[in-house]
């Protein structure tokens, strides 16, 4: 064989085995692609992800559910992951505002009924907060005329409205005009700052599927513990000071398959021995009794490779600032409630400090904040007058049961509160602090730096102008009155 024909050989040899290297990057779903393989599939993304999701840039599947689907079919994906939330916020543009014919002129200038119309991924050239791509004057096209409808945005900056914390497109629950009137007089601090109770206990009372045969809700005593060898005299001691151990769950309802994840009722009925053992159960194991929270985990940065298939995340691939000696770890339920002790307490501030490293965490430590946490954790002071990390960023909310009923649970997504940071103010700021004060907070980027370790030295004016509207319709309606008696 001469010379050239080799090169052609070798030449044909290494074009086939990079078409099938790039090939298999196509073929290989997310959740089975090997640290190999990883290289030709970010090269096929045509840019860098939103930093939302960014961490489920491999699963590709998720958003392009085939490879001939169109824009219908990405917005199913989002709705999917989203529409939950956007149901619950109450969405102030909702699809159907762009689809009425009404709104026909202002829709020949921008079409929002589909999510891909303002936030375009693979575009971090154009791309802000909130995974935005359009230019961020883009509410000037429908409310051009609103310094005429209201004097007071006279002047104002058509690139403001949702930067000034006034307005959001999507979420503005705690900022609505009737909202900003009704708690217009709560003082900075409230009377009573504490958070509302889980009480578990009183929700599981109306649950009428709850396997209460498997789950008494009494207390168990070291020789109750079903582990058997795989027990050990740390893991029991661990388990007993748990609200498991105080509420009848024992070893096997975590580590046997068989009473785990959906078939948890019917498991309920068999024999505790039935299943083989799992050293290290996952979160489905703790979706058997924990649904609502183990959703939320899954929905968020924390979760959200492991709702897709993929491997857990690591704090090395955060965009925030992370410990140095926290960045191989795998984030699970257990990375931040531990292993068998399942310490609340722990995972609301030294889970988050062992992994989180910006400028607002390091600074938690020196805020009125943690002083409030402090005291309650000595008893010192009310159980709900602490504030920890979890206390902002998984707030406690209200959720439905099955049953038509509510119960109090902690939000586990930690985005829900995060962007815009005045979605937090009803859930988190409000259990202590009045309304106008926590605007004011939440703008005021440096005191957020410090961990709110000061006052605000922004004033946001929405409280005010809500104010002066409020007076100037009361006038006008008292000057009518005043016409027709005379």
């Amino acid at each position: 064989m001469g010379k050239h024909a080799r090169h052609w050989v070798i030449w044909g040899a290494a074009s086939a085995l990079g078409a099938a290297y790039l090939g298999a990057a196509l073929l290989v779903p997310g959740a089975k692609t090997p640290v190999w393989l990883r290289p030709a599939k970010v090269f096929f993304a045509p840019g860098e992800m939103s930093a939302g999701h960014r961490q489920i840039e491999l699963a590709c599947e998720a958003c392009h559910t085939s490879p001939f689907a169109g824009r219908e079919t990405l917005q199913e994906a989002c709705v999917g992951c989203h529409g939950a939330e956007l149901k619950e916020a109450n969405d102030t543009h909702p699809r159907s505002k762009f689809t009425d014919p009404r709104n026909a002129d202002r829709v020949a200038k921008l079409d929002a009924a589909e999510c891909i119309a303002c936030h375009v991924e693979h575009r971090p050239e154009i791309t802000h907060d909130e995974g935005v791509t359009l230019p961020l004057g883009f509410c000037f096209v429908c409310h051009q005329d609103i310094a005429k409808e209201r004097p007071s945005h006279a002047g104002m900056a058509y690139a403001t409205c949702a930067s000034a914390g006034c307005h959001n497109f999507h979420d503005n629950r705690a900022l609505y005009e009737d909202y900003l009137l009704r708690f217009a007089a709560q003082p900075r601090q409230l009377e009573k700052p504490v958070l509302r109770p889980r009480a578990l206990r009183e929700a599981i009372e109306e649950i009428a599927d709850y396997p209460r045969e498997r789950y008494p809700f009494s207390s168990l005593a070291p020789a109750d513990q079903d582990g058997g060898t795989h027990a050990t005299p740390e893991s029991t001691r661990d388990w007993l000071e748990t609200a498991h151990a105080r509420s009848g769950v024992n070893c096997s309802a975590c580590h046997r398959p068989a009473v785990a994840g959906k078939e948890a009722n019917k498991a309920a009925k068999k024999a505790i021995g039935e299943g083989p053992w799992i050293d290290r159960p996952g979160e489905r194991a703790c979706a058997a009794c924990h649904a609502d929270e183990t959703k939320g985990f899954l929905a968020a940065k924390h979760g959200m490779r492991l709702a897709q298939g993929l491997a857990p995340m690591r704090p090395t691939d955060a965009h925030l600032p992370m410990r140095s000696d926290a960045h191989d770890k795998t984030l699970s339920c257990a990375s931040c409630h531990s292993a068998h002790r399942f310490d609340t307490a722990r995972a609301a501030v030294e889970a988050c400090q062992g992994c989180h490293d910006d400028p607002h965490t390091r600074s938690y430590k020196d805020s009125p904040h943690y002083r409030l946490w402090l005291k309650e954790r000595s008893g010192d002071a009310l159980a709900g007058t602490g504030v920890s990390c979890a206390s902002c960023h998984m707030p406690r909310v209200r959720a439905r049961t099955p049953e038509g009923g509510s119960r109090t649970l902690v939000q586990h997504n930690q985005n829900d509160t995060l962007r815009p940071n005045e979605k937090m103010i009803r859930p988190a700021c409000q259990s202590c602090h009045g309304l106008a004060f926590s605007i004011d907070a939440l703008a005021d980027s440096a005191l957020v730096t410090r961990n709110f370790r000061g006052s605000p030295a922004v004033h946001i004016r929405s409280m005010d102008m809500a104010r002066e509207r409020a007076a100037e319709i009361e006038r006008k309606r008292a000057a009518k009155s005043r016409g027709k008696s005379g």
